[in-house]
Parts: structure tokens; sequence; C-alpha cells
């Protein structure tokens, strides 16, 4: 396990990058990177508001610049990776139901853009660069997981140069970023409408902004170049988000909400998976991690150790408990009623 003081030296003084910037994962992770003292971060992201909120924000960091554009446009991926050193690509169309009505801004985002990122890191030698990936890249359903699959392997096809290390991390849903189901039901439940459920059988893998944040720090920590990192996550069941929010409602001295069922929406899927089937052959571990090693190469990760897995699909792993759910309620209640939820 990398400690904080080999982490810290990764970063300080290093000119960093973070595509999607703003966003509230992006924004949290610049938060943390502030903490290792770079000599510069640069945040690049395509949405005006979300530049003036944040700079607001983060008004006292001198090392910090804002930069408004979108990997869609090479020339300015070309210009913004000019003398960085590390990027973390958080840029992407990520919302399932955006993405089937509009495959073609998928497309240009999640594999044209990741197109431009990769030739400006190479250019431009860039020393190590980590994307932002997701559970739905496996056995894809949906446009989102199908672009982000062709993103994914491009990332590990871009590997095939002496300068840049690329590597790849996988996602489950963020608890506390906009589009996510608890604030959504949260929302429902304070205003005491129906709690509009797609189907009370599915499952999902769940981590929180700080897991997803410490994910993607260590997977740029470890990566030599090729890596799929994956966060060790419980599941949790929509049947059992809708008890806890039964019970959020009786605390609260709010009605027992209806349920309207609407069903599964283009290209959802029951479960999600984090690993096809080649993938858990050779996968490794820590205490926190799952790493998928490339193909072809021989290396050695100090602290991981081989394991084999069978499958790791979220109606089969450890379920998210009654009371962490109901936790998550309060934590997610308090954030939404501050404003601090968003995307």
């Amino acid at each position: 396990m990398k400690n904080s003081s080999q982490i810290d030296r990764l970063f300080r003084d290093k000119r960093i990058l973070v595509t999607g910037g703003t966003g509230s994962i992006g924004s949290a992770v610049v938060q943390r990177l502030l903490t290792y003292n770079p000599s510069q971060i640069v945040v690049f992201s395509r949405d005006e508001n979300k530049h003036h909120h944040m700079k607001n924000l983060f008004q006292d960091h001198a090392c910090l610049g804002f930069y408004l554009g979108d990997i869609r446009d090479a020339r300015a991926v070309q210009s913004i990776t000019r003398d960085i050193d590390l990027v973390f690509n958080l840029a992407a169309q990520k919302q399932v139901p955006a993405c089937e009505q509009q495959p073609m801004e998928a497309t240009c985002t999640n594999i044209i853009g990741a197109y431009n990122l990769i030739e400006a890191c190479i250019q431009n030698r860039v020393k190590k660069v980590v994307n932002i990936s997701t559970d739905k890249v496996v056995f894809p359903t949906s446009v989102l997981g199908a672009s982000k699959l062709v993103s994914e392997r491009m990332f590990y096809q871009a590997n095939n140069n002496p300068c840049t290390h690329f590597c790849s991390v996988r996602f489950g849903n963020v608890i506390g970023s906009r589009g996510s189901v608890i604030p959504l039901l949260l929302t429902q439940a304070r205003l005491q409408q129906e709690l509009t459920i797609t189907d009370l059988r599915m499952t999902r893998f769940f981590m929180s902004i700080s897991e997803a944040v410490q994910l993607t720090i260590l997977a740029l920590a470890y990566s030599q170049g090729g890596e799929t990192f994956i966060f060790k996550m419980k599941a949790l069941s929509i049947d059992d988000l809708v008890q806890s929010i039964r019970r959020y409602c009786r605390l609260h001295q709010y009605q027992d909400p209806l349920i309207r069922i609407t069903g599964a929406r283009l290209g959802e899927k029951l479960y999600e998976e984090l690993m096809f089937d080649h993938e858990m052959e050779k996968t490794l571990e820590n205490d926190q991690l799952y790493l998928i090693p490339p193909e072809g190469l021989s290396r050695k990760y100090p602290g991981f150790r081989r394991v084999r897995l069978h499958s790791y699909r979220s109606d089969r792993v450890k379920r998210i408990s009654a009371h962490e759910i109901d936790e998550l309620l309060k934590s997610c209640d308090t954030l939404s009623q501050r404003g601090w939820i968003n995307e």
C-alpha cells in the first residue's frame, strides 16, 4: 500500500490537469490534490457557471487555473496539455438516458474526446494519465457503456508509446452526485411525492465521493501503464433502499410514500458487473483495490496478491446493511439541503 509520504512526493511540485474538473467528483479530486502542494492544477471543463462557482470556492489557491473548453476540441486539448505532468480525465457524457437519446453526443465526448486527449498527452510527453470509466463497460447494454468501453480500450492501447503511462479506473454509482438515485428519492419523499422506482429487483455498486477520489489518486500512484483499477465495493438493493426511505419518512413524520414502478429504462440492466470473465483470471488485489494488469507483461505490484474471482456482480456480492443505508440517507439529506449535491 502506498503511504501518504509516497503519494505526497508523486504530486508535490507537479503540473496537473483535471478534465471535467468542475463536476462533483472532479472538484473533489482537485480539493484532494491541493493538499499535496502541486505547482499547478489546471481545471478544464465546458460549464461556465460551474467555473464561476469553483473559482469563488477556491479563490485562495494561487496554483489553480481555470480554462473553459471541451475535450472534443483537439486544438484546445493539445494546448491545455502542454507542460503538464499528470492528467485526471473525468470529462464524459455519463447519464444513461441522455446517451441513449443522443448517441452521437456520447460518441463525440467519450470516444473522440478520449482520442484527442490521448494524442495530446503522447505528443506533449505527459508522464501519467488516469481515465475514469464505469461498471457499465462490462457486457454493455447501453450507449454509455459501449462508448466508455471503447474509450477504455483506447487508453489501454495508448501504452504502446515510450513516454506516457495510461490506466483506467471503473467506478460504481457515486453517492451524492447529481443523477444519483438517492438524492432523487429523498427529494420525492420530502415533497410527499410518489417514489419513482424502475425495478425493485435492481442492484447497484455504490461508492462515496471520497472513495471515488481515493481510488483515482491510488490508481495514478500504482500505475505502470495499462492497468484497470476497481475499488472493492458492496452493492445496494433498490428494494432495501425503498425500505430505508420509508424509515426516513416515519422518522421525519412524513406520510408513508407510494411507490410507482416505471420499468427499466432503455439500456439499463437489473445488475451491474465490474469485470469480464477473462479479467478475473489474472486479477490482483490488496485490501482496498482490485488491479487488472495488462496482457503479456510480467510486472511486480508490491502489496498486491493474486486472487481468483468467479464473478463480480452487484447481485452476488455483500449487500450494504440497513443501518449503512440509513446512514447514507442522513449524509445525502444533509448535503442536498445545503445545496452541495451537484454534478
